[in-house]
């Protein structure tokens, strides 16, 4: 294996990849973008720092995400109690409002959990689903869209 010693390091520090100028503590930074063959820690999604000071009590610096599961919670325990509509329209837009957190609030603890754009896409896409499902299941759908019943008709038959 080639080792190389930083030329400028008067501690002779070892390094196994190439390197460039030193970082502010004095050590060789590297200048690959190739990953290290072990990953030492991963990096914190933007957005991912507390909502609340650090002296603050966890549930105050968390609770964009408590507000989210707290919502959730409540669709759950309504679709429990046979109000399956409203339940399911409760998480859906529960996930709608993680997506306007996560786009409009600089920091939201762990309502962050990759970069920006993909929870907002993420919490988006799957909200809007759920409460399209939550507002067109049967019996007396609230919203009633003609093409999937002929899709269904063509797809699925009594014979």
């Amino acid at each position: 294996m080639n080792s190389a010693v930083d030329p400028g390091s008067e501690a002779g520090i070892v390094v196994r990849d190439a390197i460039s100028a030193p970082d502010v503590d004095g050590r060789p930074r590297r200048a690959t973008r190739r990953f290290p063959l072990f990953t030492r820690d991963t990096a914190r999604p933007e957005g991912g720092g507390r909502a609340a000071p650090r002296d603050a009590p966890a549930p105050a610096r968390q609770w964009p995400v408590l507000a989210v599961l707290a919502a959730v919670g409540l669709g759950l325990l309504l679709t429990a109690l046979d109000r399956f509509r409203v339940g399911t329209l409760l998480i859906g837009l529960a996930l709608l409002a993680g997506a306007v957190l996560r786009w409009l609030l600089p920091d939201v603890g762990m309502l962050a959990v990759r970069s920006r754009f993909t929870d907002i896409a993420t919490y988006g896409v799957l909200g809007t689903a759920i409460v399209l499902l939550a507002m067109m299941v049967q019996p007396d759908p609230w919203l009633v869209i003609p093409f999937l019943k002929d899709t269904l008709h063509f797809t699925v038959t009594n014979s």
